[in-house]
């Protein structure tokens, strides 16, 4: 009596794992795009910028994904060469996110690209790169 019922629920299971691991490969080989958006001048959300960063290139898989972190405003303190993520802006730009400054909030504040971290990119306005970024379909963070 038992026995059909067994056989049952254990192809059931069965093929709700092979379902389940089929959908994970497929959201996991589907290259996604994330900006994420920092505005304040706050060293524990510059780390929490940086740590999402880091943990969606692990969970998705760094050919995955990819992640670009804008600022502007007196979030563009996050970018100078003596921030107090400095080190940790090195090692996102060696896992491939794209850390990208207003050069309007540059030119209020008089910083010149020499003042910024190695390897920032510097775009026309920080608000301009999310707007064109949601546009093509990039999903948007605000820290």
């Amino acid at each position: 009596m038992f026995k059909p019922f067994i056989k049952f629920m254990s192809i059931a299971v069965i093929l709700t794992m092979a379902m389940t691991a089929g959908v994970q490969s497929a959201y996991a080989a589907k290259k996604h795009n994330v900006v994420i958006h920092v505005t304040e001048s706050n060293p524990a959300m510059w780390n929490q910028a940086l740590n999402n960063a880091a943990n969606l290139q692990k969970a998705m898989g760094k050919k995955n994904i990819n992640v670009e972190i804008v600022v502007n405003g007196p979030g563009l303190d996050m970018m100078m060469f003596d921030s107090k993520v400095a080190n940790r802006m090195g090692k996102a730009l060696e896992n491939g996110v794209t850390l990208a400054a207003c050069a309007g909030t540059m030119r209020a504040r008089h910083i010149k690209k020499k003042d910024l971290y190695d390897g920032v990119t510097v775009v026309r306005g920080g608000v301009i790169e999310i707007m064109h970024k949601q546009e093509a379909g990039w999903t948007y963070i605000k820290i």
